[in-house]
């Protein structure tokens, strides 16, 4: 049996749906096949890349994508929002599995100096890999 494909969707697939892509990446590579993409992508946030290099998790070779680089190209096993107007604005595709929302606070949309930056965006990263590692945790055992 192959690998689940799980996707993270958010609108400029710059910072929470890249981070969630990774982690699930670090902790569940054997059993997942993770990706990301975006309603309206925006490039990859260079905060994303700094907090997810402090767990010493690289975004080398990732990028930001269009949600329809993979309608009717990859079955779904998982969908998984990662903000709001994702899950708004999401139009249902052949392919999609079983749909879930995990609502985050947009660490891109935060105003304030480099540190209290920094400081949001390992914020909302914590928060989704804790809520990876407990959906992980919380799946039936495999084969």
């Amino acid at each position: 049996m192959g690998k689940e494909q799980v996707l993270f969707l958010c609108t400029g697939n710059s910072a929470r749906s890249q981070m969630a892509e990774a982690l699930l990446r670090e902790y569940a590579r054997d059993r997942f096949e993770a990706y990301s993409a975006g309603l309206e992508p925006k490039g990859i946030n260079p905060y994303t890349i700094r907090v997810m290099e402090e767990m010493s998790i690289s975004l080398a070779g990732h990028r930001s994508k269009q949600l329809t680089e993979y309608v009717g190209q990859v079955d779904f096993d998982y969908l998984i929002t990662v903000c709001d107007d994702a899950d708004e604005n999401c139009p249902f595709f052949p392919g999609m599995g079983q749909r879930l929302h995990w609502g985050f606070e947009d660490p891109a949309a935060f105003v304030g100096s480099e540190e209290e930056t920094l400081a949001k965006f390992r914020e909302v990263r914590d928060q989704i890999d804790e809520r990876i590692q407990g959906w992980l945790a919380a799946l039936p055992a495999t084969g």
